[in-house]
């Protein structure tokens, strides 16, 4: 998987979670101010995530581990 610093920040917040999570209770969970920039990095993040095979979108913008 290709290093990003966020990418273990973030996979932490999903082992913690109990169902999908959306890029803004992801930024919540990092403690990131909800600006809209933190907010679409945060998802651009997220879709990677999903392109590496790490993360499922189950719905637009929801996202889990993948199973």
């Amino acid at each position: 998987m290709p290093e990003h610093p966020d990418y273990p920040r973030i996979l932490a917040v999903f082992n913690e979670a109990t169902g999908p999570l959306r890029a803004r209770d992801v930024c919540e969970a990092l403690d990131y101010e909800l600006l809209p920039k933190n907010i679409e990095g945060t998802r651009a993040k997220l879709k990677r995530l999903v392109q590496l095979d790490v993360l499922t979108e189950v719905d637009v913008g929801s996202f889990t581990r993948k199973q």
